[in-house]
């Protein structure tokens, strides 16, 4: 199963040339970039883990994708995404989000059901991934 989240999740991975003019853009627009890794992508996981801090001073889209590369090497089983920052309304704003890195296998989610009280039907998804320790989901 392909998690589906941010730009661009439903086209076929990016190569390094189109995530570095998709980072040009983001820097010609004065957004600042970030990257982030997780090996839980749920959903409602919005908090990945940071890589580094944002890099507010880059303006060479070189420097952000050396810094992706990085930390594909550091975490070659895990999520990574890039995120672009928009503060022009006074607050950060995530202008532009998309993952550059998947596992090679995703298990994917199941949808548990729940029967309650008065005929209600309660559904929650579990990611298989979750099955496993954290650290070790994607091994």
């Amino acid at each position: 199963m392909r998690i589906t989240q941010g730009t661009f999740s439903f086209l076929p991975d990016l190569t390094d040339d189109e995530i570095s003019r998709q980072i040009a853009y983001a820097l010609d627009q004065g957004w600042p970039c970030s990257v982030e890794f997780t090996d839980d992508p749920h959903p409602r996981n919005s908090y990945w883990e940071m890589w580094g801090l944002p890099m507010f001073d880059l303006t060479d889209p070189a420097g952000v994708l050396l810094e992706v590369n990085e930390c594909r090497k550091a975490y070659p089983n895990h999520y990574i995404r890039l995120n672009a920052y928009d503060a022009r309304y006074g607050r950060q704003t995530t202008a532009l989000s998309f993952i550059v890195q998947r596992p090679a296998a995703e298990p994917g989610f199941r949808l548990d059901r729940e029967e309650a009280s008065d005929r209600r039907i309660r559904y929650r998804t579990h990611a298989y991934a979750t099955d496993r320790p954290q650290g070790e989901r994607y091994s």
